[in-house]
């Protein structure tokens, strides 16, 4: 697999410098994602997600950007410190658990572990030694998912479908009845909604997923370029 360093979500850096298309947009919505899920998310990408500006529409995307631009105000470093060390961390374990095989066969470093390890070694990809984290963490299936964007849309809904559409219900229902989760309420909204539209996305043909596939986010990536 790619390093986490390498394709980390970078508020600061501007990720494609030519026009924006809805599969850029998802690469970067699956690295925030990645980066949100895999450690407490630093400063600048707090600030930067204060000044997210969404679609003023119901849909779930949009309310769920809404939403995080919200939690993101509103947390104290602190208290977002405290809460990821509650939510993922705790003591022997934490109150989410973001592994898939502890949400598909109730322990961790099972077949779910060794069949995405296998699915990778067909694909090209390997786990990178300096990510301490076993291959079926969320985050690291959201960064494998970024970097298939650019494959066949049949590479990427083997992938989603066999390793996250599995069990992401259950993860974001776990975050969502987490009793110190705060601002991972908002995050878990933004990872089931957007997960939920990906589900249905690739589960159609390659002409009707540009009417279907919306972000509902003006300035993911328009305020990274600004801030670069």
């Amino acid at each position: 697999m790619p390093s986490d360093q390498a394709i980390q979500f970078d508020p600061a850096q501007h990720l494609e410098q030519t026009e924006q298309g809805d599969d850029a947009l998802r690469c970067d919505i699956y690295l925030l994602l990645a980066t949100l899920l895999r450690d407490v998310p630093s400063a600048p990408l707090i600030e930067f997600l204060t000044d997210l500006q969404s679609e003023e529409n119901a849909t779930p995307m949009a309310k769920a950007w809404q939403s995080l631009s919200a939690a993101a105000r509103a947390v104290k470093r602190p208290d977002l410190e405290q809460e990821y060390q509650q939510l993922f961390i705790g003591i022997g374990r934490g109150e989410v658990v973001p592994f898939a095989s502890w949400h598909l066969t109730g322990s961790l470093m099972e077949k779910p572990l060794a069949d995405i390890r296998f699915h990778l070694s067909q694909i090209g990809l390997e786990r990178d030694e300096a990510v301490k984290e076993p291959e079926d963490h969320i985050a690291a299936l959201c960064e494998t998912m970024a970097y298939l964007i650019e494959s066949r849309d049949m590479v990427q809904k083997a992938f989603f479908n066999r390793h996250i559409a599995t069990w992401y219900n259950k993860l974001v229902d776990q975050m969502n009845q987490a009793e110190h989760a705060q601002f991972y309420r908002a995050v878990a909204e933004l990872l089931g909604a957007f997960l939920t539209l990906e589900n249905v996305s690739l589960t159609q043909a390659p002409s009707s997923r540009k009417n279907t596939h919306k972000i509902e986010v003006k300035n993911l990536t328009d305020k990274a370029e600004q801030q670069s």
